[in-house]
């Protein structure tokens, strides 16, 4: 139980940051709502939260206004596995694959979202998108991992350890713990799937007063995917890192279901490039495609959004033909560790970005709840490319969408983005591996092309290797190969 004088003094210190309005029901709220309160007041850094606000509100630029002098790329820190040579992308692989197997590479997972668009209440990373194996997210992630250390661990007497690194938000981590306990970490070693949490910060009023959810509690929220800079700190999680002796990271979000998790290609082409920070991107399928591209903003990296550039910026296009703003933004990242540490001495200019809610409050005069039915404040979020602005070397691979990214967010029978495409992505991307080791699909009765019920564990094959005995083989489809014991079957 907190004394009277700190009491006072925390109100103090609200005072003087201009919150005091928070202390409006303390003194008649029970004992232990006192003691939850106070605490929650007393962890939360107010001159941070205030900070944060003035600097968010200070940056806006009014719609319409010219904000950014926008130039592509420069040739050097970008190149395309759609155009390098073989000889060139399996230098980058080899490299890779070499820091994987001496333990000098991690994963970081951003998987606070929850399924709520598609109609789940679970964690996104739980989602089953009806492959005939039924395996989740998390799980086809997980054996990505699993087969790539194997691959790594050729001829080496040291285990090859992947860390896994897994930042949830509060209203997900104890679901998603409980998931990967329940599935036995998909095979992996307990000690080396690591569970963190993302920050929080306090939903204002559009004068920067923070909301009451009740009389005891602060209206809270996430703090967006660039929390994870902050959380990653907070959370210990780059003790971890120097612990383990790791010197480089990829990031990436969980709903994209064909993502090269430690994808050893893009971790030996950041490296050749002696970047400190890097992106994976897509090509643009034309000037109006709703997605944000990677360019130079006033000199420094960033993320454009497609509602910033000007349509006939948005359609120039390079002497090849291709859109000279055209690297598609799928937040896919690799860091050295070293810049991640970093973050910490320009974590103070990062620009927070401002998102109009209906907040839900407790009103301060007369402690009823009220339900908004249209926005009355804001919530602040980092976006994870926010340091971008900050790298001193960056480095940008353009991958083949088909092969590399195909996100979840609409619920299912939307058309687009949805779990009918992620399932359809991935079994036409393993069709791909049997055509391309010699091998050929014959649809099953009933089936067709567009619905086929077959399937590759990644466990068998991480990016379409080792299916050599699939050659000049037929498959008929209901088909699945979960063990590389199932391919001598055809």
């Amino acid at each position: 139980m907190s004394t009277t004088t700190e009491v006072e003094s925390l109100k103090a210190k609200y005072a003087e940051a201009g919150q005091e309005h928070l202390f409006t029901f303390y003194d008649k709220l029970s004992p232990e709502e006192q003691t939850s309160f106070f605490n929650q007041l007393s962890k939360l850094d107010i001159e941070r939260v205030n900070r944060i606000f003035k600097k968010a509100t200070s940056s806006e630029i009014a719609p319409g206004t010219d904000k950014q002098n926008l130039e592509p790329l420069p040739d050097d820190v970008f190149d395309s596995t759609l155009d390098a040579n073989k000889s060139k992308i399996k230098e980058w692989e080899d490299l890779g694959l070499k820091l994987i197997s001496q333990n000098k590479v991690a994963v970081l997972l951003m998987a606070g979202g929850q399924g709520t668009r598609l109609g789940s209440s679970a964690p996104k990373g739980c989602y089953d998108i009806c492959l005939p194996s039924h395996k989740s997210l998390f799980q086809l992630q997980a054996e990505r991992i699993l087969r790539l250390q194997n691959i790594a661990q050729d001829g080496k007497t040291t285990e090859v350890i992947i860390p896994w690194y897994i930042m949830t938000s509060g209203p997900t981590r104890a679901a998603t713990e409980a998931f990967f306990k329940q599935h036995n970490y998909f095979g992996l070693k307990e000690e080396n799937v690591i569970f963190f949490e993302q920050g929080t910060l306090p939903a204002l009023t559009n004068d920067g007063k923070i909301f009451l959810e009740t009389k005891s509690k602060l209206a809270i929220a996430p703090d967006g995917n660039g929390g994870i800079y902050a959380a990653l700190r907070d959370e210990k999680i780059l003790d971890s890192l120097k612990a383990r002796n790791i010197s480089y990271v990829h990031a990436y979000c969980v709903d994209n279901c064909l993502v090269r998790v430690a994808d050893p290609v893009f971790i030996g082409y950041c490296v050749s490039k002696n970047a400190d920070c890097g992106a994976k991107v897509v090509r643009k399928t034309s000037p109006e495609e709703p997605v944000g591209v990677i360019a130079l903003r006033n000199g420094k990296f960033n993320v454009v959004e497609y509602s910033e550039i000007d349509p006939s910026v948005a359609a120039q296009k390079k002497p090849n033909g291709q859109l000279s703003f055209g690297a598609g933004n799928i937040a896919n990242h690799f860091y050295t560790v070293d810049f991640l540490n970093r973050v910490e001495s320009f974590e103070n200019e990062l620009e927070y970005h401002i998102a109009k809610k209906k907040i839900k409050h407790c009103d301060k005069t007369s402690g009823e709840l009220v339900s908004p039915s249209k926005p009355n404040g804001m919530k602040l979020e980092l976006f994870v490319f926010d340091v971008f602005p900050f790298t001193e070397r960056m480095a940008v691979l353009e991958v083949d969408r088909k092969e590399e990214f195909s996100p979840l967010k609409n619920a299912p029978g939307t058309g687009a983005d949805d779990p009918d495409t992620s399932r359809r992505d991935i079994i036409n991307q393993q069709v791909r591996f049997v055509e391309n080791a010699g091998g050929k699909i014959v649809p099953g009765d009933g089936e067709s092309f567009d619905n086929l019920n077959f399937e590759i564990s990644p466990l068998v094959s991480y990016a379409g290797e080792k299916l050599e005995a699939l050659k000049g083989k037929t498959i008929k489809t209901p088909a699945v190969i979960e063990t590389l014991a199932d391919l001598d079957k055809f």
